[in-house]
């Protein structure tokens, strides 16, 4: 790392959990944001702001969609000034401001099968910031057969949630054992629902330490290399009362996606 580096990342590098050796592996390491909008927001500045993509790696923004003043309530990685603009552009320019060491590549485009299959692949870590059932499907099912870890959230009304889906690991459950992409589904949206906007900022940031998390996870310290507190596991905030709920997530050996060998 170079002088400047150092000085920049310093209260990372002070915590004997990260060190030089884990915020290197943050350098260099590869995300893929599926949305840029409530979710993605926060969790695409927080990344940059702890280097991610900064050294050999990138970020990857994908979303088709451009900046509505409804959004500018909530997703905060975009200004007025730039309403009507694609929001992957209007993320990426927060972000450089913010840190221009910092590699980012746009696609503003929906996250489809297709194009799911060539980011994943390359991507050490996914974060599903999307608004919508069927994307969240395919992104998981994009991770479970390139097996790359998955950071999932979602916020609607007052209530929040979180999960990490790792198919690395044996036992570990995917996002379609908890929910099943063969049942009907009613989507609700945040245009017809509303959404607490502190909310999305809330598990937007918990995406970005998930992330970071499994981004340094192949270091030597000890610390590092236990699995995400959150694999197996769903977190849900009522942030109505503010209060926090837990789910174990088993695998479910009969799940359609990660069941088979070859999902």
């Amino acid at each position: 790392m170079t002088d400047d580096e150092l000085l920049r990342y310093s209260r990372h590098i002070l915590l004997d959990e990260i060190g030089v050796e884990g915020q290197e592996r943050i350098l260099n390491g590869k995300a893929v944001l599926i949305g840029a909008g409530g979710l993605g927001s926060p969790a695409a500045l927080y990344l940059a702001a702890a280097g991610v993509g900064a050294g050999a790696g990138h970020i990857t923004l994908v979303d088709p969609d451009e900046v509505d003043l409804t959004n500018l309530q909530r997703q905060i990685a975009h200004d007025t000034e730039r309403v009507g603009s694609p929001k992957v552009t209007s993320a990426a320019a927060a972000m450089a401001s913010l840190n221009p060491g910092v590699h980012v590549r746009t696609i503003a485009r929906r996250a489809d099968p297709e194009l799911l299959t060539t980011l994943v692949a390359e991507a050490d870590v996914v974060l599903d910031c999307s608004d919508n059932y069927a994307t969240r499907q395919a992104v998981n099912a994009a991770c479970v057969r390139a097996r790359k870890p998955l950071v999932s959230g979602a916020v609607i009304r007052f209530d929040g949630q979180i999960a990490v889906f790792d198919p690395r690991q044996t036992a570990a459950p995917c996002y379609a054992c908890l929910f099943d992409p063969h049942e009907a589904f009613e989507e609700v949206l945040c245009s017809t629902m509303g959404v607490f906007a502190p909310l999305v900022g809330v598990i937007g940031a918990m995406q970005a330490a998930e992330a970071l998390r499994l981004l340094m996870a192949p270091s030597t310290t000890a610390h590092l290399q236990a699995p995400s507190p959150l694999t197996g596991r769903l977190l849900m905030l009522d942030g109505l009362r503010m209060r926090w709920n837990e789910v174990q997530v088993p695998r479910n050996p009969a799940c359609p996606v990660c069941g088979h060998p070859h999902a």
